[in-house]
């Protein structure tokens, strides 16, 4: 069973530990609603299977599943991927599963933010969403892990950590007046300290382009070891994806984290620019609070990868690219194998493999009573 605490991480000495830490699982939703993911949601099924099959082979997999798609997914995913039931509103483990944390004596606990489907009335994305709000709560029951219950609004990919006391964000999410109104950003602070563990916060400005999370950072930014981030990245002025990250690369140079360090930054190639054929628009039902249009840039970024246990899960997006956005990975992580996966399928649903995923830090191991 798992209790609802009364007080918070980091006054009960939790922390979030850094994605490159040790994992002892991984969790997915699994995708289905045809407003969203086009031609009934088979492309992208096809995906997420391949994105839990290759997670799954370096760590244990889960992945959460509706009842009228439960047959299907455990027809199509692997023996050794665990399949759950569990209702959802739709397939984003990483905002609207809990943050696990840890502390020194290897105990695991969870953060279950409020979420409000990246905006709630004011843009955003789809409305109910109260199946959602309920699935951090849900995995925590699986997990057997006590969970703290935030009092603002956060979603999974917003945020990243070193595990060492820094975090980086976007102004333009956490910022946004459409997820907790009334909240400066002093206020934030505080509260992200209390519930993360975190000491130094390192904003950034503006995410990738067209993201339609409002610029979470896991698209644009992301820790790949202690004073080390890969940064999405093009050359290209034109681009107005030029002086959101030129913007973030200076934020970056200038800061330092907890410990003191100045950050090794890696410039990550982006893909593209991609864009949405008339095809793929048309595929999708069209009722969605987010239109699928043709024409429509995506926020395509090859940073929104998962680091998995000894490997890290980036997407293949783009073939002129996906070679030089690999071979930075392999330089970023020397040890991890890189394995790449066909992604564009979940970024035409709005976000890629860090979005669809929720690491589970390891734990301590508990000893069982004999006799």
């Amino acid at each position: 069973m798992s209790a609802t605490l009364k007080s918070r991480p980091a006054t009960d000495g939790f922390h979030m530990p850094a994605e490159f830490a040790a994992h002892d699982g991984c969790w997915l939703l699994w995708p289905e609603r045809t407003d969203n993911w086009r031609l009934g949601a088979k492309p992208a099924q096809a995906a997420f299977t391949a994105v839990a099959t290759a997670v799954a082979a370096t760590e244990p997999v889960t992945v959460a599943v509706s009842a009228r798609q439960f047959r299907n997914a455990r027809a199509r995913l692997p023996a050794r991927v665990r399949v759950l039931e569990m209702s959802s509103d739709d397939a984003w483990m990483r905002d609207v599963g809990p943050t696990f944390v840890v502390d020194r004596r290897g105990r695991r606990r969870a953060v279950d933010w409020e979420f409000n489907a990246w905006g709630g009335l004011d843009k955003g994305l789809y409305f109910p969403w109260d199946l959602d709000a309920a699935v951090a709560g849900k995995v925590c029951e699986a997990e057997r892990t006590d969970r703290y219950l935030a009092p603002f609004v956060l979603e999974g990919g917003s945020i990243h950590v070193d595990g060492q006391g820094t975090l980086i964000t976007t102004e333009e999410c956490l910022l946004n007046p459409n997820r907790n109104p009334g909240r400066s950003r002093a206020q934030l602070e505080k509260l992200l300290a209390a519930y993360l563990g975190i000491e130094t916060i390192i904003w950034l400005g503006q995410g990738v382009i067209h993201d339609e999370t409002d610029g979470h950072v896991d698209n644009l930014c992301c820790f790949s070891a202690p004073g080390e981030v890969c940064l999405t990245w093009t050359n290209d002025r034109r681009d107005p994806q030029y002086a959101r990250s030129n913007d973030a690369y200076e934020r970056l140079k200038s800061a330092r984290d907890a410990r003191g360090r100045r950050l090794k930054i890696h410039r990550l190639v982006q893909p593209g620019p991609l864009y949405m054929t008339d095809d793929e628009a048309a595929g999708s039902d069209g009722s969605s609070a987010a239109p699928r249009l043709p024409g429509q840039r995506l926020a395509g970024s090859y940073a929104n990868f998962y680091i998995a246990n000894r490997q890290v899960v980036m997407p293949l997006l783009d073939r002129r690219r996906d070679a030089a956005a690999g071979a930075v990975l392999k330089r970023a992580f020397p040890g991890r194998k890189v394995v790449g996966v066909p992604a564009r399928e979940i970024l035409l649903g709005g976000g890629n493999i860090h979005c669809i995923t929720q690491q589970v830090p390891r734990a301590a191991r508990r000893r069982l009573r004999t006799g």
